[in-house]
């Protein structure tokens, strides 16, 4: 797999062009200015007037590479505190409270060179938003007494890093390299560099935050978007008026120039130990920044063929060696000054001892492409794909938008700050092989992580301890393993047949509001939705085999599973083309079987369609490959054990809830006896009676709709010997969810799975009812009202953890509200009991809420649930949900904001007293504890205290058979056409 560079690790600013018209794509019908404040800041307005949500991001040109010597991490930790208060605002945590009580959104990030603030928030409360997000930049209030708290905060996100391999490695290509290159630093800071170390040497965190914040924070290194829903001239002048206060004392873009790494850093193999199982190699080379030739596209152009997946690419030569499980090749961290082009690939256990013979056909494949010569076709496909994914590109969420949009203005001219480096229009064979040439054993670095080098690394890196060894390594010794390698063939990419070349939109008649029930038979039902909003060339096409035997026992889950992958692995040289020319495709599990989606240009659709239903209906086992799958879901499942606390406490949540589920442990023991034969005898079993729930929306005909479905019907009903018979009635699938008991609270207690993990985790379940119009209402204005009130008095007074939220849940048409709190300093059942007096907290809140209150939040939810759907995808989202719980609402929306309109101010306080508050006479609670090592010591006495009040839950699967259920929303034969 080809991979670009992510944008949240920008480059410093290119110099400042003088403006012009912006190249926007073809179906883009939002308008655009750029406009130069007096004092100096960049602003990008976007005038959307069928917008639901307004947004806006700040991009300044500082980051973590100018964070002060001693002080790792102080440009994050200036990101956190931006958001407390200023001067006009001065109540702590007002902005994000009037964002998240108006139906909104915030947050930020600081990369290297930039830190990026950002919002979303419904249109009618944009102008208020924007001033408050104004006073970030013009007099914020850094007080003392937030100081230490957020302090807190980011130590808390550095623990739960951690133990993350991908933050550990990251950290690792870091450290070795040069000593007084900011590239080595250590970026996010902790306790120790911004309290301790500081405090030791008499530094005040707090007055080198200000110092910084004045040194750095000019409006002449700032870019701002600003998407709004009126017009350009309004926009205009509300950004002038509240923005043109930042003080603007003309610094420079801070510059770091020279490579992070000499040669003392070059030719180098690097072997480490990782968290999780699993060996990976990644190999890295020092390249001239592409941004310098962003229309020239030379990584992209190398990425596409070091990354190809087809017959005779590199992937597909290491994969049938029953080597590598994926490889990824591209552009990773650069800057304007220094760039580095990463090869990944994640190997198998035989793929770990043929480390030599890899890198051998690495080097190889690269002089292939440097014999072969930049080709012109091989450009020219890539220019088509990417023209006709940016001029029909699906709009996306403001935020997001936003987001990269002010990155790129630090970087394109205004010309390209749509476009970015999407767009490859020159062909220069040159800069290519300068880039290319690059890719030399000479200055390679090669990273090497596996659990087998547990014991025998000798250096330990010292932010994330984690454990490797060093050692150089010759350009001879490379090209031995060259000529050593096993002698495969390897080609460039045959010509994409995928690649789409029509565009034309469908003569839709009937302009259909919902999906309609299009065909029904014994075999499949077909709802069909033609694009009547977007007028993309595209669709989107959801399939699920409903298959009565894929979830019976920890067996058949994972048989299914594995056929499953078994199936993506089959289809991947053939599927990758579709892939690489904007027409996705997935297989997964689903709650009934299995799933196929695809979704892109409808040009080709069909033709990939009948390819994965012609795999589906030829599948075999073959062995080799079968072993590689099974190798790599045990490592998957091994993984589990790393998960993050609040990640393990949500699956022991689903596990006590959701029928038909089976502990991982179960699963794995399962695994680790299947051999080839079992599942071949089993996919016939399982493919034997099936029924097809298919949903086509886009731009797609009635009779294509219907074409594809009889098409899917032909390959598993037909002949004399069919794949599959219809389903029994009796046989229709449903997914059910444990029904808690009235004025119950369930607890259940366990240690974590990775003893090295110092966090321990809360989930605080709360169930209320099953799918009903006016009950959701309330639940969801009850979480809006709590969302904010939760996270500022749990994160921000107390700070428990940097994880916290309060969101609602919804398993299988059952809802509910769930806590979620990940704490290394306090273990859960602490936490449990500072929600319990959140909880009385939110009672004075909910009694003493004001009528213009009320009205003011159930018009936000209003507006929230009223938000139209940004694209295809998100369009058919929702409707396949509605298909797949079984309720058919596709007005769901529409019916929930009638109910709102009629809700009172009473109701919902009745509501609360019946089901949320601490006494609830209708309360059905369910906290689920898990204890990381710093409080595995409480688990005993939490247990016991629970056990002389409460329902202790000992077995989780005995438990969840001792319970009723609610009844299944799925009414299966209900349907007519």
């Amino acid at each position: 797999m080809a991979v670009g560079k992510d944008n949240t690790e920008v480059a410093a600013a290119v110099p400042m062009d003088k403006g012009g018209e912006i190249l926007k794509p073809r179906t883009d019908k939002r308008e655009y200015r750029r406009i130069v404040l007096k004092n100096s800041l960049q602003v990008l307005l976007i005038s959307d007037p069928e917008t639901d949500k307004c947004a806006a991001s700040m991009n300044v040109s500082v980051g973590s590479f100018s964070d002060p010597e001693g002080l790792d991490g102080l440009a994050h930790f200036l990101e956190h505190m931006l958001f407390y208060a200023s001067e006009k605002y001065p109540e702590e945590d007002s902005y994000s409270k009037y964002i998240t009580e108006h139906g909104g959104s915030t947050n930020a990030y600081t990369s290297t060179e930039d830190t990026n603030y950002h919002f979303d928030i419904n249109t009618d409360s944009f102008d208020e938003a924007l001033d408050r997000f104004a006073q970030f930049f013009i007099k914020p209030l850094m007080s003392a007494d937030a100081t230490m708290r957020e302090i807190k905060a980011v130590d808390s996100e550095n623990q739960k890093n951690l133990l993350s391999d991908s933050w550990r490695m990251r950290q690792l290509q870091k450290h070795l390299s040069r000593e007084d290159h900011p590239y080595h630093k250590f970026s996010t800071g902790n306790m120790d560099t911004l309290h301790v170390q500081p405090e030791a040497k008499g530094i005040d965190t707090r007055s080198e935050l200000i110092k910084f914040y004045d040194k750095h924070y000019s409006a002449n290194i700032m870019h701002l978007v600003v998407y709004g829903k009126e017009s350009l001239d309004k926009t205009q002048c509300l950004v002038e008026r509240m923005f043109q206060e930042i003080r603007n004392t003309n610094k420079s873009v801070p510059r770091f120039p020279g490579q992070p790494c000499n040669q003392d850093h070059l030719q180098v193999l690097v072997k480490a130990v990782p968290i999780k199982q699993g060996h990976k190699l990644t190999v890295s080379w020092p390249v001239t920044p592409s941004i310098h030739h962003y229309e020239e596209a030379p990584c992209m152009y190398l990425g596409h063929l070091i990354g190809h997946e087809a017959e005779g690419s590199l992937f597909h030569a290491l994969k049938h060696l029953g080597w590598a499980t994926s490889l990824y090749a591209g552009e990773a961290d650069w800057t304007m000054e220094y760039s580095f082009f990463d090869v990944s690939v994640n190997l198998t256990d035989a793929g770990h001892e043929h480390m030599q013979d890899i890198i051998g056909l690495l080097f190889r494949h690269i002089k292939l492409l440097q014999q072969s010569g930049v080709s012109q076709w091989i450009f020219d496909e890539l220019s088509a794909i990417s023209e006709a994914e940016f001029h029909y590109q699906a709009k996306i969420d403001p935020i997001s938008y936003v987001v990269d949009l002010s990155s790129n203005m630090t970087i394109y001219p205004t010309k390209h700050w749509l476009v970015a480096s999407s767009l490859p229009s020159k062909f220069n064979p040159a800069i290519v092989q300068k880039i290319m040439n690059q890719l030399s054993p000479s200055n390679v670095r090669i990273f090497w992580k596996s659990n087998n080098f547990e014991g025998q690394t000798d250096k330990v890196e010292p932010w994330y301890t984690t454990a490797y060894s060093f050692e150089n390594i010759t350009e001879l010794t490379i090209q031995e393993w060259v000529k050593s390698a096993p002698d495969v063939k390897l080609i460039l990419p045959t010509p994409n047949i995928f690649i789409p070349t029509d565009f034309s939109l469908k003569d839709v008649k009937n302009k259909e509001t919902f999906p309609v029930l299009l065909r029904k038979t014994s075999f499949s039902r077909l709802w069909y939705k033609p694009d009547t909003k977007f007028f993309k060339p595209k669709a989107y096409v959801n399939i699920d085999f409903n298959c009565p035997l894929a979830f019976t026992s920890p067996e058949a889950a994972v048989l299914s599973n594995t056929f499953v992958w078994l199936l993506v692995d089959y289809l991947n040289e053939y599927a990758y083309y579709a892939q690489t020319a904007g027409l996705d495709y997935g297989l997964s599990i689903s709650d009934n079987g299995f799933e196929l989606y695809l979704v892109g240009f409808n040009h080709k659709l069909r033709i990939l369609l009948e390819a994965v239903m012609q795999k589906i209906a030829k599948f075999e086992v073959k062995p080799d490959r079968f072993s590689v799958v099974k190798e790599t879901m045990t490592k998957a499942y091994q993984n589990y054990k790393f998960q993050q606390p609040y990640q393990q406490a949500l699956s022991y949540c689903s596990l006590v809830l959701q029928d038909n589920t089976w502990p991982w442990t179960e699963e794995l023991d399962a695994l680790s006896h299947l051999e080839a034969e079992d599942l071949a005898s089993y996919v016939p079993m399982l493919l034997s009676r099936t029924f097809v729930e298919c949903y086509i929306a886009g731009n797609v005909e009635k009779n294509e709709a219907e074409s594809m479905v009889k098409y899917i019907e032909d390959v598993l009903f037909s002949g004399s010997k069919p794949i599959s018979r219809p389903l029994f009635p009796s046989q229709f699938l449903t997914s059910r969810v444990v029904e808690l008991g009235k004025g119950m609270r369930y607890f259940y207690h366990q240690e974590g799975s990775n003893p090295s993990d110092e966090n321990s985790a809360l989930v605080h379940y709360i169930q209320v009812h099953q799918d009903e119009f006016a009950m959701n209402s309330k639940l969801h204005l009850f979480s809006l009202i709590a969302k904010q009130a939760t996270f500022h008095q749990l994160r921000t007074v107390e700070q428990l953890g940097y994880i916290t939220s309060l969101s609602r849940s919804l398993k299988a048409g059952v809802y509910g509200v769930q806590f979620i709190i990940q704490s290394s300093v306090k273990g859960p059942g602490h936490i449990d009991s500072r929600v319990e007096s959140l909880l009385k907290d939110l009672e004075s809140k909910i009694y003493k809420i004001s009528d213009e209150e009320f009205k003011s939040n159930v018009t936000t939810l209003i507006d929230m649930k009223l938000e139209k759907h940004k694209n295809l995808s998100d369009e058919s989202y929702f409707y396949w949900e509605q298909i797949q719980n079984g309720t058919f609402k596709f007005n769901r929306r529409d019916e929930e904001v009638a109910a709102l309109r009629e809700l009172k101010k009473e109701e919902l306080i009745d509501f609360f007293d019946e089901y949320i508050k601490v006494d609830a006479p209708k309360k059905k609670s369910l906290s689920i504890c898990v204890y990381g090592s710093q409080h595995v010591k409480e688990l005993a006495s939490d247990k016991d205290e629970v056990a002389s009040h409460f329902t202790e839950i000992q077995d989780i699967v005995g438990f969840r058979k001792s319970q009723p259920l609610y009844g299944s929303l799925k009414g299966w034969n209900q349907l007519k056409l």
